[in-house]
């Protein structure tokens, strides 16, 4: 007998169009990256960019040609510190991990839709509908993982407002690895959320991974200016594999550490959201409808 999928699609439908009609949420999870665009990497771009003006020489006034120097002398110190970003501007740099920083938030709200549906009585609804369990996880999983992908592509197309050196191409490419790291975090989200009665709690136990997580990924910084311990604790993050094959496919810098590779990085993350996925499910079909 074959399988009827009409409750996976009905769950994708619904959590689509869920987003769609909260208008609050869509600008925020587009406003909160663009922020971050603005403010850290703009802001931030000019601690790193030299220019002959901050070269200051002492006792220069006998020496021929002094602005010559001074010019090559800014173009070295510029070319040592993008070197540190992969060869790229720190604007360009940021610009690029921005995606799956929005893939990576967004797919913990759906963890936090779950406790609301808990509260809304919806959640008992889906523990008592007549179709398996596991279908109907993995269809809230799939809807939520499709908005955050495109999320991300939207937020990929705001980064060319900031930066000129981004690979048009390279946006749909990246758009595979973006969905499967957001099945992966929306996983996660749902065990979590399943376990909690309040989004309150589950708020605060998200803020003490979001920002380990994201300081790991090497989003705000390069993972291999990072102390020993914490390229080794990045290593284990799969955040960081996202955030190294995005960079990678928009910028066409390396930016990462051995043995990371985009062929890497994809089976990471598909191993990843298959494990997490599954937990979800086996999660899902141990709940009760007095949880």
């Amino acid at each position: 007998m074959a399988l009827d999928i009409s409750p996976f699609t009905a769950m994708v439908y619904r959590q689509v169009k869920r987003w769609w009609s909260a208008r609050s949420r869509v600008v925020s999870v587009f406003l909160n990256p663009l922020l971050w665009m603005i403010f850290m990497g703009l802001g931030m771009s000019t601690v790193f960019t030299f220019t002959p003006k901050d070269i200051v020489v002492p006792g220069t006034g006998t020496i021929p040609n002094i602005g010559d120097i001074v010019d090559a002398m800014a173009k070295y110190v510029q070319q040592v510190v993008n070197s540190r970003f992969g060869g790229l501007d720190y604007a360009t740099f940021m610009v690029s991990g921005m995606a799956t920083m929005s893939v990576f938030m967004g797919s913990f709200i759906a963890g936090i839709s779950v406790i609301w549906d808990k509260q809304f009585g919806f959640l008992k609804e889906s523990l008592v509908a007549p179709a398996p369990r596991g279908v109907v996880i993995m269809g809230r999983i799939i809807g939520d993982s499709i908005i955050n992908m495109f999320n991300g592509l939207v937020v990929m197309c705001m980064g060319f407002a900031i930066s000129r050196s981004l690979n048009p191409l390279g946006m749909f490419i990246t758009l595979p690895y973006l969905f499967v790291t957001s099945v992966a975090f929306t996983s996660l989200g749902i065990i979590m959320a399943l376990r909690l009665a309040s989004v309150e709690g589950f708020q605060m136990i998200i803020n003490i991974f979001n920002m380990p997580l994201m300081f790991l990924s090497g989003v705000f910084f390069p993972v291999t200016t990072m102390p020993e311990w914490m390229r080794n604790a990045a290593l284990f993050n799969p955040l960081s594999y996202t955030v190294h094959v995005v960079r990678y496919w928009l910028t066409g810098a390396n930016v990462g550490i051995s043995p990371m590779d985009p062929l890497l990085d994809l089976a990471v993350l598909i191993s990843t959201s298959i494990i997490l996925a599954y937990a979800a499910s086996k999660q899902f079909e141990k709940t009760t409808v007095e949880d």
